[in-house]
């Protein structure tokens, strides 16, 4: 099966964070076949690693920076880095999170600080990192990675999808406030995607059949499907959408 080729994403400054691995190393490996130069941020140095070697015959080769995204200073560093060495970003991706379950009665006021910086605060902080920079382009684009699961109202992940909604809520707040100078704020929703971590959670063939019986396509979801729909947000054939959500989640019903 062959994929569309977006010219306009070769030779583009993306970063993709939570790139090691799962999601975000198909997005990390999408980028990088359109021509794009890639720098992809994690906290898992050795599925980073192997990706990066993995990836470098690229044309432009992705680079991995550790970054702790729970930190704004190392955020802003090694934003500051990238500047450094490619010049503005033009294309933001942020996939990094963490669906950790919990019940409500364990929760502490730490824990549900430390959830909130993985799956919601950083995303802002990245776009506040990227937002000078692309409005000195005069374009660019910011992708957040949000999910289906607080639109089904999953079982034990109340803080995760609390930040998920608040997701959405940013990319509205963002795409109005960067769309007066060319930028695009779009989140992609995926549903349940067939990555390392999610089959172990699963931990079943019944309970995998269970979920592909809840969409309307009975067809599983890959992280590469994810990765297509980044592709295409970023690129200059999507130059008119903004503001917006887009479901990659074959239809999730639920149950």
């Amino acid at each position: 099966m062959s994929y569309a080729i977006y010219p306009s994403l070769s030779g583009k400054t993306v970063v993709v964070t939570g790139g090691g691995s799962g999601i975000g190393a198909a997005i990390t490996g999408a980028f990088a076949r359109q021509g794009a130069r890639v720098f992809f941020l994690d906290v898992a140095e050795g599925d980073s690693l192997a990706l990066q070697e993995s990836l470098s015959d690229a044309v432009h080769p992705p680079v991995f920076r550790r970054c702790d995204l729970r930190s704004v200073e190392a955020i802003q560093s090694t934003f500051a880095g990238i500047a450094d060495i490619a010049g503005p970003v033009e294309v933001l991706v942020n996939n990094a999170g963490n669906d950790d379950r919990h019940e409500l009665g364990t929760v502490t006021s730490s824990y549900w600080d430390a959830c909130i910086a993985v799956n919601l605060k950083h995303q802002f902080f990245c776009a506040q990192a990227v937002a000078a920079g692309m409005r000195k382009l005069e374009r660019g684009v910011i992708l957040n990675l949000g999910s289906v699961s607080w639109h089904l109202a999953l079982p034990n992940l109340a803080i995760y999808m609390s930040a998920k909604a608040g997701i959405e809520g940013l990319t509205r707040g963002l795409a109005r406030e960067l769309g007066d100078a060319g930028i695009r704020v779009n989140s992609i929703i995926p549903g349940a995607v067939r990555t390392p971590r999610q089959m172990q959670l699963w931990q079943s063939p019944e309970s995998e059949a269970k979920v592909v019986a809840s969409q309307c396509l009975r067809l599983r979801i890959e992280p590469g499907h994810v990765a297509r729909m980044a592709l295409f947000l970023a690129s200059d054939d999507a130059s008119r959408c903004s503001g917006r959500d887009y479901f990659v989640d074959a239809g999730w019903y639920g149950e």
